[in-house]
């Protein structure tokens, strides 16, 4: 059942689209190429078993995780109600 002047299967649809943004930036984010022996942001060795598991990678755990605290999330209001507007 549509709601308003969307068709059946509209929320699905935004629910798609939402899904397919985030992976997109998820996949963006993913390193290629060569993995480095020391880490960009900190100069420490990254260790053999997470340069083996994440090819490409150049930062250790610790500063990996201080980026990806800093990341922003866009909140792309798709729905375009009022109420969802308001939040």
């Amino acid at each position: 059942m549509a709601g308003g002047w969307t068709r059946d299967g509209a929320v699905q649809d935004q629910i798609d689209d939402t899904v397919k943004d985030a992976v997109a930036a998820a996949r963006a984010r993913m390193p290629l190429g060569e993995s480095a022996e020391d880490c960009d942001d900190c100069g420490e060795p990254i260790p053999k078993k997470r340069r083996e598991a994440l090819p490409g990678v150049r930062t250790c755990v610790a500063c990996q995780s201080a980026r990806d605290a800093a990341v922003v999330h866009s909140s792309i209001n798709r729905r375009g109600s009022k109420d969802s507007q308001l939040r």
